[in-house]
């Protein structure tokens, strides 16, 4: 399979610009012609693993968080990444309520929104190096397609 159109953004960790993020993804996933609710989905995805890299990666400090997206046929694929603190404990931090920032009112359900809403979730996390997010929404998938011939 080959990609059919690709982009990439890179923008500070500043809590103003997670909305900036989903914007971006949600206009490149307009070509696809997704539901209302796909692109929902897909922004919700997009807004936890962004906020995740400002509070938990960064931890406060302004650096660069990169969003890579891509379309392979009817799929979008996202990489967010940050050059943060990186995770010890991949699979603890994406157990649900599980948070390292309790006092700052974080539910720990960041991951858990992120596998809700997309298709496929993968985390390469390391100390000291960093976290990138994967994941994969599949477009149109299960959506009933009329055309003058079925009626």
């Amino acid at each position: 399979m080959r990609d059919t159109n690709e982009m990439e953004v890179i923008f500070d960790s500043r809590s103003e610009n997670e909305g900036f993020a989903r914007v971006a993804v949600a206009a490149f996933l307009t070509q696809l012609n997704p539901t209302v609710e796909e692109v929902s989905d897909v922004k919700t995805a997009v807004s936890e693993a962004v906020t995740n890299s400002i509070i938990h990666g960064y931890e406060g400090d302004i650096r660069k968080i990169s969003i890579r997206c891509r379309i392979r046929e009817n799929t979008l694929i996202v990489r967010i990444r940050d050059e943060g603190c990186g995770m010890e404990n991949v699979e603890q931090a994406m157990l649900p309520m599980f948070t390292t920032k309790p006092d700052l009112d974080r539910s720990g359900m960041g991951f858990a929104f992120m596998e809700a809403f997309m298709d496929r979730i993968e985390v390469e996390s390391e100390p000291g190096v960093g976290t990138t997010v994967t994941m994969e929404k599949t477009i149109g998938k299960g959506r009933n397609i009329w055309t003058t011939q079925s009626i």
